[in-house]
């Protein structure tokens, strides 16, 4: 990856709806030798996606949470089964098993605290594995970046 790729990068990261002729404009490419760089980093894996990144309060999701979440079962499939219950609700935006005291780490997204209540009864009570879970509703968001430092 050399210096252009990394400034077509920015670029998309900044507002992946600018066209290929301006972002080539931009670099200093033409249109063609854009389009190919851009097709061989989505080829080899260096962009994962292109997505429309949404206001989530305008969304209906004016809720955020951060949740911990302990095992009481631990092992492969023991995480498995409870990272495939929390990757289906709607509500987790990001999912993370971690090293340390606490086994997950879920981002939430929610409507509201029924809806925060009704997740709770289905991920954290009964059969679930979890032995216990710690909720932290975000007040004031210092940063929130989605772009990634080249």
């Amino acid at each position: 990856m050399d210096r252009i790729d990394k400034k077509l990068l920015n670029l998309l990261q900044r507002d992946a709806s600018r066209t290929n002729v301006d972002m080539a404009e931009e670099v200093g490419l033409s249109p063609s030798s854009c389009l190919r760089r851009l097709r061989r980093l989505r080829k080899t894996g260096v962009i994962d996606r292109i997505v429309a990144i949404l206001n989530p309060a305008r969304a209906g999701r004016v809720l955020k949470a951060l949740v911990t979440v302990e095992l009481k079962l631990h092992g492969e499939q023991h995480m498995r089964r409870f990272l495939d219950l929390a990757t289906a609700e709607e509500a987790v935006s990001q999912a993370y098993a971690v090293t340390g005291e606490t086994d997950v780490v879920l981002m939430l997204r929610l409507r509201d605290m029924d809806e925060y209540d009704a997740l709770c009864d289905r991920l954290f009570r009964d059969r679930t594995n979890v032995a216990r879970f710690f909720t932290m509703v975000v007040i004031r968001t210092a940063k929130d970046e989605t772009a990634i430092q080249l």
